[in-house]
């Protein structure tokens, strides 16, 4: 078990359980009050039978650029009917072999968000208000780019 500091908030304390499920690399991940997620790796390691490490790293940053974009962009009054987010990670060659380079993909349906919001929003999040690209950034080139229609 993981000695927790206690200094730290409980509100700003997150807390994740994975469990072994199988005899290969077959792990079931779960979160209080969530569903549990299926990780696992390619055959012959795994049995592919759930995400990646790595795609759920990709996910995770995905969901947090676009929570923080719908929130900055909601806040603008900005009216936002879709959002798609793509993501693709270009990985090493040689171990461990990690992303070097992530490509962003946003994609919002809108009637009134312009190319000047959709940046403004991107740099915040960048910036600021995203603790996933936060970590990943000073090892990790992440590219965004975007599309309204």
């Amino acid at each position: 078990m993981l000695a927790m500091d206690t200094s730290i908030e409980k509100s700003k304390e997150l807390k994740t359980l994975i469990k072994l499920i199988n005899t290969k690399l077959n792990f079931e991940g779960t979160v209080e009050g969530n569903n549990p997620v299926s990780i696992d790796y390619i055959a012959p390691l795994g049995d592919n039978l759930g995400y990646t490490s790595l795609e759920l790293l990709l996910l995770s940053l995905s969901s947090c650029l676009g929570s923080a974009v719908l929130t900055f962009l909601r806040k603008m009054n900005k009216t936002i009917t879709a959002c798609d987010i793509h993501a693709k990670g270009l990985r090493k060659l040689d171990h461990p072999t990690g992303f070097n380079k992530i490509l962003m993909d946003i994609q919002i349906k809108s009637t009134d968000v312009t190319e000047a919001d959709m940046q403004k929003v991107i740099k915040l999040s960048e910036d600021t208000y995203c603790p996933v690209w936060s970590m990943l950034k000073s090892n990790v080139e992440v590219e965004v780019v975007f599309s309204v229609k």
